[in-house]
Parts: structure tokens; sequence; C-alpha cells
């Protein structure tokens, strides 16, 4: 198909490409009315208030729930015991959950030290303290309550913060005027410390380095309960392993996702990258320190089923996010990648094909991409399904990452195809003929 027409091409080979056309004039256009805003999103001031409220408290609830009650989602039995039933989930936040001394200073070293890092060094490293009785792993998911209630004080006191200080600087961009939402959606797009896109950094080194060390502490705890790991417990620490790598081994792949050029840092995005991402996708974890390995045992041929479904939605979305990263980084002219592990075959495409369109920009139709518009979402999301089936029918509390997942993906995929239709216009309807299905190959 590349070179039938002057508006689909192939690009050349790498190391001989050609760089990206400049933005036209149309395309700076579309680009400004992109900028501007044109209306409420997520119900507007009363929704967005409505999560900033209601997340915290979901998430203390479902903490309570596994850890508490079994994994049973836990109601008031009748209309009498509407207010114990509340000042009991009160008593559990207060007593387990209070932002005590080792929960500032395990989650503030953190950040100060990933802030460091950030500054002075391209990636990190992490000391070994476990064996030497120096740092307890096991006290990370012992704290696990009143770890989330400090992260969730910084997501509100950055999320806040943030968004004054833009204001007193005059540097917002696309505001509402309504303080409450602007606040929930952020007034700025990429505030810097020094060198430091701090977006990023909150984005790939805060999260989903919590994660992992929360699956590594549950692992610890196993090990000292019943002195072995579970094939369950191991199948998080490396599901968690393998996302915190791929952050950062294409961390200089980040810049070109939509969270970076497109959505602002406001509460949506930090409070979910201090608080959100740590504390709600590992459930599964969580239930699984807190009970034993009996509930949810499987057979050798089903570990086998689920560890390879794992590795094959890895290896889709890895190279899948490498793909569409790399074609943009060259397009601009950036042929020299960082030669991190594992770099997986199928990362780079050579003479990809691509719609070229009157913005200036280019979309790619090759590999991955030629088969949906959003191979790697696919790929997101049943990895996420994974780590929900790993404790299987025991609760369904694990499952909320994968079920929030999906709704986010979909109403991202709206404001994404959306915003688009509006850059691209004719280009983007050629795209959608050539790439027809959003997610899954033949399906929808």
């Amino acid at each position: 198909m590349a070179g039938s027409s002057s508006d689909l091409r192939q690009r050349k080979a790498v190391g001989t490409m050609q760089s990206q056309s400049p933005t036209t004039d149309e395309g700076r256009k579309s680009d400004k009315l992109l900028d501007e805003h044109h209306g409420y999103e997520f119900g507007g001031p009363w929704g967005v208030t409505a999560m900033m409220v209601g997340f915290p408290i979901l998430m203390y609830y479902l903490w309570i729930c596994l850890w508490f009650y079994d994994g049973k989602l836990v109601a008031p039995s009748s209309v009498d015991d509407i207010i114990p039933f509340l000042q009991r989930m009160w008593t559990h936040v207060r007593e387990d959950a209070y932002p005590n001394a080792y929960a500032w200073k395990v989650y503030s070293g953190l950040i100060i030290y990933q802030l460091f890092l950030a500054w002075v060094m391209p990636g990190f490293q992490q000391e070994a303290l476990h064996y030497y009785h120096i740092f307890r792993l096991t006290e990370i998911i012992n704290n696990y309550g009143h770890l989330m209630s400090v992260a969730m004080i910084y997501g509100f006191a950055v999320s806040f913060g943030v968004y004054f200080l833009t204001v007193a600087t005059g540097n917002q961009i696309r505001m509402s005027g309504n303080f409450i939402y602007d606040v929930f959606m952020g007034a700025c797009l990429n505030p810097r410390i020094g060198p430091v896109d701090l977006k990023m950094w909150a984005e790939v080194r805060i999260p989903w380095v919590i994660v992992f060390f929360l699956a590594v502490s549950g692992g610890c705890h196993q090990y000292e309960q019943y002195g072995y790991v579970t094939p369950n417990m191991a199948f998080m620490i490396l599901a968690t392993w393998l996302y915190l790598n791929a952050c950062g081994k294409g961390e200089e792949c980040i810049p070109q996702t939509w969270d970076m050029y497109h959505e602002k840092w406001g509460f949506m995005v930090i409070f979910w990258n201090f608080a959100g991402v740590p504390f709600t996708y590992v459930y599964s974890v969580v239930y699984m320190a807190s009970h034993h390995p009996d509930k949810y045992r499987f057979s050798t041929p089903t570990y086998v089923l689920l560890f390879t479904v794992l590795l094959t939605a890895y290896y889709i979305w890895d190279t899948s996010m490498s793909q569409k990263s790399r074609f943009k980084m060259q397009t601009q002219g950036i042929t020299t990648f960082r030669k991190t592990f594992p770099q997986l075959p199928g990362g780079t495409l050579k003479n990809p094909k691509y719609i070229q369109t009157a913005h200036g920009n280019r979309l790619l139709i090759s590999g991955w991409w030629k088969y949906s518009r959003k191979p790697n979402y696919v790929a997101d999301w049943v990895m996420s399904f994974c780590w929900g089936v790993i404790i299987g029918r025991a609760t369904a509390i694990p499952y909320f990452y994968s079920v929030f997942f999906i709704t986010v993906l979909i109403h991202r995929c709206g404001r994404d195809f959306e915003r688009c239709s509006v850059k691209y216009g004719k280009d983007w309807e050629r795209y959608c003929e050539i790439v027809k299905y959003k997610f899954i190959p033949g399906v929808y």
C-alpha cells in the first residue's frame, strides 16, 4: 500500500529517513483549537467533586474489606446498622490507617530519593537492606493502610499546591473558569523543578516503584509465615517488575504518550499517581498477604496458562508501545535508542507504512498498529485482568483494577479519537478506513 498515493507513504529505513515535515498553518490552527477549553468532562464540577471525595472513601473501603472481612464486600445489615457500620469503618481508618511516623518516613523518603535520582541520574537503584534487618520489607505490606493515608495527603496537597502556584505565576492553560474543575483537570502541562519534569517523574518513579515493592513485601511476608512464596505471589512480583522495568527502560519514549503531551497535571493525574495506582492495583497482593494459600491455590496447568497469558500480553504491550514511540522519535530525527534490558524483537519497525497528514504529523499503520488503533490498550488491560484472576474467585475486589481500567481506557479513547478527528480531519477518516478496529481486531 505504501507509495500508492501521495498521502500514504513508506518511510525510509532507519538511519536514512527524512525528518517529519514541520507543522503546517492548518495544523497550527487545529493545535490552537485543541488547547482551548471547549466543555466539561467527567460530569463537570459536580462530577469531579464526587470523584475527589469518592475515590479516597472507596480506597479505604476496599482495603478494609480485604484486610479485615475476608475479602467480602461488607454493608450495613439493616437500616438501624447504618450508623454503627459507618462507625466501624471509621474505627478501622482511625486505628489502622492513620498516617503514622513509619508511613511518613517511608513515603516521604521515596519521594525525596526519587526526586534526587531524577535530578542527577538517568535511573534508580535500591539498597538491599531487608536481610540485615535495617529495613524490613514485610513492614511495607503490614503498614498498607498507614502508607495509603500518607499517599492520599500527598495527592491532595500536591494537587492544590501546584494549582495555586501555577495560577499565581500566570502559567495556566486550557482553563474552564470553575475552581474545583480546574483543580481536578489541572492548570499546567509540564511543571519542572530544575531539569526534572514533575509530571513524568510522578508518573514513572513513584507509583510503579511502590506497586513493585508492595508485591515484594507480600512475598517476604508469605516466606516468613509459610517458608515459601506461592506461585500466585511470584506471579504478582513478576508482573509488577515487568511494568516497573518497562517504565524505566523505555523512559525516553514516555514524552510521546497522551499523559505527557496533552493531559494537564491536576488532581486527576497527581492523586492517581501518588495514591490511586499504588494502592488500588495490587489488591490481590493485599489479599494473599492476609489469607492462607489454600484459598487461592491452582493446578499446575492453570499456573502455566496464567504466566503464558501474562508474558504474551506483556510482549504485545511492550513492543506496540515501543513501535509507536520510536516511530514518533524517528520522525523527529532521533534514531539512537538506549540499549536497556530487555530489548524485545519487533520493538523498532523498519520501513513502516504511515499516512502523511495535512497537519504535518504522520499516522502509523504498520506493526501492531495496522491491526488496531489501540493495541497497547488491549494488551495492557489483559495484564490488569490477570492481576485479578491470580486469586481466582476468592474475592472480587482485586478485579477492581481491570474494571476501573477498562472504563478509563474507553473514556480516554473517546477523547483521543475526537481530538484526532479535529486535528487531522479527512486524514483521520482515511486512517480509520485502513485501521478499522479500535481495540480487538475483528471484534471492536
